[in-house]
């Protein structure tokens, strides 16, 4: 099998690390095989690739999509280092609130699933960084949501010790505790 599934500390958020073939001329992976994501409980179908390029210390999110717009989610490093951390908004879900962070990056290869139901946000440790993610659901402008990166509640530790750069609207995006729990999935 070209890849490891490896559960989280939120079970639904899988870690998927690639198995990398590589020798003098560079290297090849696979990224995505239907069948094996399939067989290791990822049957979601993907309906939108997305890229992103960030210099080091921008900070992107917590977003999320309203439902029934809500997005699951394929993401990968494929130049520079990143923490890529996602929380569980899910009002019922046993471990909302909490949340899974992990480093990807170039030399990594690995990549995170994350369900819907989840906000996503990461952090560039590198000068360049450009992320590669597969969405489940088509961007919606109207259901486009967020939460505040730096909410006490949920506590992430993004381990910088730099004043992140940030867009407008993460500045002001609500606490998870001012969310309108309707909108979730």
């Amino acid at each position: 099998m070209p890849f490891e599934f490896e559960r989280q500390s939120i079970e639904d958020v899988i870690l998927v690390k690639p198995k990398v073939f590589g020798d003098n001329r560079g290297f090849f992976m696979e990224s995505y095989k239907k069948s094996d994501f399939i067989a290791n409980g990822i049957d979601v179908e993907f309906n939108q690739d997305n890229h992103s390029k960030s210099t080091k210390g921008v900070l992107r999110g917590l977003h999320y999509q309203a439902k029934p717009y809500g997005q699951a989610k394929l993401v990968r490093c494929s130049k520079g280092r990143i923490y890529d951390v996602t929380v569980d908004i899910r009002p019922n879900s046993k471990t909302f609130g909490k949340y899974v962070k992990v480093e990807l990056s170039e030399d990594n290869k690995h990549m995170l699933f994350i369900p819907e139901g989840f906000a996503h946000g990461f952090v560039a440790l590198t000068d360049e960084v450009e992320l590669l993610y597969k969405a489940s659901g088509e961007y919606a402008p109207l259901a486009d949501r967020g939460v505040l990166w730096c909410d006490k509640d949920i506590n992430i530790d993004w381990e910088i010790d730099f004043e992140p750069i940030l867009s407008d609207k993460d500045k002001v995006q609500p606490k998870l505790c001012e969310i309108n729990k309707e909108e979730l999935v």
